[in-house]
């Protein structure tokens, strides 16, 4: 049996349990290929009922990676459901693992790439006042292709510390750059308590990993957010993160300040932050990255 039977057969499944079967088992009848991520392939496919999906596929080892991504989804959308919020979220369907492959099915939602800013800066403005009382998530989950601790922290210091910028750091230790990066980053570790001085955020729901590449917009111009790396922490880390890459308007940052205004700070705060991301392109993709952290290090320090 191919993995794409045995990925019919388990949305058979998941139909069956949620009384959306139809009179034949789903089957899948057209697939194509969609561009635009670097670590998964990713297919639109169209079933006998004509019910479409969104498919990613990776090697059976990496399992893990999808049910986690399962789970953040879910979370997403469960805590969302519980408001008024205006943000979509594409539903997961169902993961596994099919002969050499692992996969995980999406709801296929048709989306533009531009829209409204407004409605988005509006929209994860109100997801970020979502909120619980520790830092962190029940479960670890990936970066980009890189392993993320969320073990939960009451201290919002104590978790970037230590879930965040330590083992980034440990990593590069490991691929040879101690010498060279260990004297600053030691001393980053030791200034967190200035850097960060009498800032003291909520553990708010957080996308994660929110660059321009990760937003979309419905046909119907409700904001969609996807691939999330997804925990509970200060809301600034997601706006930092927008301002690293580009790709969100001055209008996006004016809404979202409308409903709810960025603390005094945040233009220091937005560099440690963005540290996080800088060093996990570091451990992925080399030396390039690693320089331009030192830099950022260095302004800190």
């Amino acid at each position: 049996m191919s993995h794409w039977q045995q990925i019919s057969e388990h949305i058979s499944q998941t139909q069956l349990a949620l009384n959306k079967r139809f009179k034949a088992s789903f089957q899948i009848q057209t697939k194509s290929s969609v561009g635009g991520g670097s670590i998964n392939s990713s297919y639109h496919v169209i079933g006998n009922d004509g019910q479409a999906y969104f498919i990613k596929l990776n090697s059976a080892s990496l399992e893990t990676m999808f049910q986690v991504e399962f789970d953040s989804l879910n979370e997403l959308s469960q805590a969302l459901s519980l408001n008024t919020n205006t943000m979509r979220i594409p539903q997961p369907v169902c993961y596994g693992s099919a002969g050499a492959n692992s996969y995980l099915v999406l709801e296929y939602l048709p989306m533009n790439s531009s829209g409204d800013s407004r409605k988005l800066g509006h929209a994860l403005a109100e997801m970020h006042q979502i909120t619980v009382n520790q830092f962190g998530w029940y479960q670890d989950n990936i970066i980009g292709s890189t392993p993320q601790s969320n073990r939960q922290q009451n201290n919002w210091l104590t978790f970037w510390r230590e879930e965040r910028l330590r083992p980034q750091f440990e990593m590069l230790y490991d691929k040879g750059y101690k010498e060279y990066l260990q004297p600053r980053s030691e001393q980053l570790l030791n200034n967190l308590d200035s850097i960060l001085a009498n800032h003291t955020p909520e553990a708010s729901l957080l996308h994660g990993d929110l660059w321009s590449g990760n937003y979309a917009f419905s046909k119907q111009g409700q904001p969609v957010i996807f691939d999330p790396a997804l925990y509970y922490g200060d809301r600034e880390t997601d706006l930092a993160m927008t301002e690293l890459f580009g790709g969100f308007s001055q209008d996006f940052y004016l809404a979202y300040n409308e409903v709810w205004p960025l603390s005094s700070g945040y233009a220091q705060r937005k560099s440690l932050y963005n540290l996080y991301h800088i060093l996990n392109h570091a451990n992925l993709f080399g030396t390039s990255y690693l320089n331009q952290a030192m830099s950022i290090m260095e302004r800190l320090c």
